[in-house]
This record gives structure tokens, C-alpha cells and sequence, in this order.
């Protein structure tokens, strides 16, 4: 550290600078001259060595040395034993330590004076040195985009007021995996802005969670996105409840972390904010959970948020019978039995569908993957089953009235779109228009209603 200290400014920068680098350069030459003499004169095998708190000083082995006397010459001063060398100096390298000592100080005002007025010299240029960093940075970032959009199958977003991606991917997961990642489809529109996502676990929820928002700020910060094709409605915020970490810092528990967070999202959302949220209520008991998460999607079905809501709760998808701008998707799994023994095994195909997930006791079954002993299985099963049937709520499923509203609903905010958005020829939007007529006589045959001309009408 002293040698690079003493020489951390390049030469023929300061002229008096190099002379004392100079002379301290004699002075250690100097040095090391003096205790090869002292080794002649005394046929010693002696040796130079330094530290911070003596200098340079002079060390000896005693092994195979046979000294005068047995004793070491009267020269030899400031004298320390430990094990089996010795350590000592005398009085002209004492001299020579104090002429190096004044040397370096020398040495080190010096540089210290050329880095002070290098320094003043770069504070007068220093906004042109943070608008070049801030340049390099923001041609790093519009490189790396340009890579990326260019060695992968990325698209260029339209802006719209519907965020719509085609065969989506998670723009992380393809590029750091083996294999390509699953594909999915993603719509979210003002006439169904809440969507509820349920599924087992590991079946690839929180990974689309991540994947939409991600896709969502690259495509607003000016990027291609993963997908074969992509429309975004510009969000003002994006708000994400994801994980499950407590923070000790401010003695916060599990569910404290997800009330703050919570509370903050509700006192700053906006009808243009895009919201992610990944199983809330799961730090507290599954009744309190349930209503928590109740009473926070009343409040966000309220906005126009775009709202993607996953969670285990399952109770939450009747949501779907009560507003027609909520929409229920779960991850698909199959099941398949193995051997003899006929064991189920869960396979997960990471694919988005419309509807709620069908699947119970995905928990348990998660579990049995693991080293578990299959004694805690079976009673947790047991247990499970008994519960189930205490807490077991039928809801009345929803009447005529209800779904006939829904189609209404889902026909006026899609004719809205179109009005909006659409880019279709006469001949092309004449038969969109004539599908979406089709799709809703459809919905209204489904629940018995009958459609008469006035509706065709409408």
C-alpha cells in the first residue's frame, strides 16, 4: 500500500514530485547496500525485512549459524527474539529510516497536492462528465434493448386502450432456461378489468404476474416485447403485493407487510394504473383472509384498474357471478397415475384458461412431493376432508336476470372498443360486428332467453 501510494501519480507530472520519488528510490538502494555490507563484514546470513511500525530492520535465522562468542555483535542494537530468528538494526539504518521517513512524507504532500488540483480542475467540467455517464448509460440501455429485440422473436407494442398480448413470454425465464417457456394469452380491457387467477401451486401463477408487468414497463420505456403480438394501455402506476417476507426492520410480520403495502396501494391507485397482486391474506387465519381479500377486490372492482389478481382463495371466483367486469382464469394441470400402486402425479403444462381451477387439496399434493413421511400425509388428509366439510358454503348460482346483464355488459364495452380502436375496413368490420351479434345471441340462448328482433335490433 505505501508503494502504491508513493507512486499513484504517473511521472513527469510535477517535477519535484519525481525528484523525491528519486531520492527515496537512493535512500532503499541505499538501505539494501548497507546490510549486505553489514553481512560481509560479520559473515552473517543476514536479511533486509520492513514493517510499519519499525521500518526497515534486519532479520537473521539462527539455523546453522555459529556466532562469535555466541553472542551477537555489539552493532547490532534494538535486538528481538522470536522463535528461531532474530530481528535487529543498527544506528546508521536507523539514520537511513529516518531520511526515507522524510522522504515519503514528501512524496505523499506532494501527490496529494496534484490530486487536489486534478480534482478542482474535473469540478469545473463536472456536469459535462454526469451528461456524458448519463449518455453512455442511456446508449447501454438502448443497445442492450436493440440485442435483445434483435436476436429474439420480439414484437413492437401498439398503444390502445386494452392491454392484449399474443403468446406472451417472460422476457427473463427464456433467456436464462434450457428450453422455451410456455406461451400464454393475456387480455384485459375496461369491460373486464379484474381478472382472477387461481391454480395450484408451481403451476406458473406468479410467473405470468411477473411476466404482464414486466412486459408492461418494457413496452413503455420503448421496447419490443416477447410476443407475437402486443397492445398496452399506458399505466400512470404499476402496484405489485408479491411474497411473503416479513421485515424485522420495522417489526413488521408477514401480514403487517401486506397491510402496508395494501393501504398504499389503495390510497394511491388511478383508473390508469396497472395492479399485480400474488395471494394476499395468506399471513393470517383462512377465514380472515378470505374477507380481507373480499372487501380489497369490492374496492378495486369499483375503478378501472387493470386488475390481475391471483390467489388460492377459491371463494373469491363467485366474484365472476356478481360482476361482469371480473373474470375468472386458473392454470391447467393433468393428472396421471403411475406403477402399479395407481399413485397420482400432478403435471403441470403452465397454460392459462378461462374458468376457476377445479383442483382440491393441491396443497397436500405439493406436500407429497417432498420427503414427508406418508403417516403426516394421511392424516392431513383426513384432517383436510373434515374441515372441508364443516366450512363447505354452497352459492346459489347466479339467475337469468344477472347473465343477461353480463352479456349486455360484455356487447356494449365491445362495441365501445371497436368504436375506439378499430382499423378495419368496411367489409372486415361488417363481419367483427356480425361475430360479436353471433356471440351474443349465443350467450342468451345458453341461459333460455329468447332473442327477438328487438334485440337483433339493438
Amino acid at each position: 500500500m505505501r508503494t502504491q501510494k508513493c507512486y499513484a501519480v504517473r511521472p513527469n507530472i510535477n517535477e519535484f514530485l519525481d525528484i523525491a520519488r528519486r531520492a527515496y528510490t537512493e535512500i532503499v538502494d541505499d538501505i539494501a547496500e548497507l546490510v549486505d555490507q553489514v553481512g560481509e563484514k560479520y559473515a552473517l546470513p543476514i536479511r533486509t525485512s520492513f514493517s510499519t511500525a519499525r521500518g526497515f530492520f534486519i532479520q537473521m535465522k539462527l539455523e546453522g549459524v555459529a556466532l562469535p562468542d555466541g553472542e551477537l555483535p555489539a552493532d547490532f542494537i534494538k535486538v528481538t527474539k522470536h522463535k528461531n530468528n532474530y530481528s535487529f538494526t543498527t544506528a546508521d539504518l536507523m539514520k537511513m529510516n529516518d531520511r526515507c521517513d522524510e522522504a515519503l512524507r514528501e512524496i505523499f504532500h506532494m501527490s496529494y497536492v496534484v490530486v487536489c488540483q486534478l480534482l478542482n480542475t474535473v469540478h469545473e467540467h463536472i456536469h459535462c462528465l454526469y451528461k456524458l455517464s448519463d449518455a453512455v448509460s442511456m446508449l447501454d440501455m438502448l443497445l442492450s434493448l436493440a440485442n435483445a429485440c434483435t436476436i429474439s422473436d420480439y414484437v413492437r407494442p401498439e398503444f390502445t386502450d386494452t392491454l392484449a398480448i399474443k403468446q406472451g413470454r417472460h422476457p427473463i425465464l427464456e433467456r436464462i432456461v434450457g428450453q422455451q417457456p410456455v406461451s400464454n394469452n393475456s387480455y384485459i380491457s375496461e369491460g373486464s378489468n379484474f381478472v382472477i387467477i387461481t391454480g395450484p401451486n408451481m403451476s406458473g401463477k406468479s410467473t405470468y404476474l411477473k411476466q404482464v408487468a414486466l412486459c408492461q414497463i418494457m413496452a413503455q420505456i420503448g421496447s419490443f416485447v416477447p410476443a407475437e403480438y402486443a397492445s398496452f394501455r399506458i399505466a400512470d402506476q404499476i402496484f405489485t403485493r408479491i411474497g411473503v417476507d416479513d421485515d424485522f426492520e420495522t417489526n413488521s410480520s408477514t401480514f403487517m407487510v401486506e397491510m402496508k403495502e395494501v393501504s398504499y396501494l389503495i390510497h394511491n391507485v388511478s383508473d390508469r394504473s396497472l395492479i399485480i397482486i400474488d395471494e394476499l391474506g395468506r399471513g393470517t387465519s383462512a377465514e380472515e383472509g378470505v374477507g380481507i381479500c373480499h372487501s380489497v377486490c369490492e374496492f378495486l372492482l369499483s375503478l378501472r384498474a387493470f386488475t390481475l389478481f391471483a390467489t388460492h382463495f377459491l371463494e373469491l371466483c363467485e366474484l365472476e357471478t356478481l360482476y361482469p367486469n371480473v373474470e375468472n382464469q386458473h392454470m391447467e394441470v393433468q393428472h396421471t397415475r403411475t406403477g402399479d400402486t395407481g399413485t397420482e402425479r400432478v403435471i403441470y403444462t403452465f397454460l392459462l384458461s378461462r374458468g376457476s381451477s377445479e383442483e382440491r387439496n393441491y396443497g397436500l399434493r405439493a406436500a407429497e412431493m417432498t420427503a414427508l413421511p406418508l403417516t403426516i400425509i394421511q392424516e392431513a388428509k383426513a384432517i383436510s376432508s373434515k374441515v372441508s366439510q364443516q366450512l363447505l358454503v354452497c352459492f346459489s348460482s347466479s339467475d337469468s336476470e344477472t347473465q343477461r346483464q353480463r352479456a349486455v355488459y360484455h356487447l356494449a364495452t365491445r362495441l365501445l372498443q371497436t368504436a375506439r380502436n378499430s382499423r378495419l375496413d368496411p367489409d372486415s368490420l361488417r363481419i367483427y360486428l356480425k361475430g360479436l351479434k353471433r356471440h351474443y345471441e349465443a350467450e342468451l340462448q345458453v341461459i333460455g332467453e329468447p332473442v327477438s328482433m328487438e334485440t337483433e335490433e339493438e
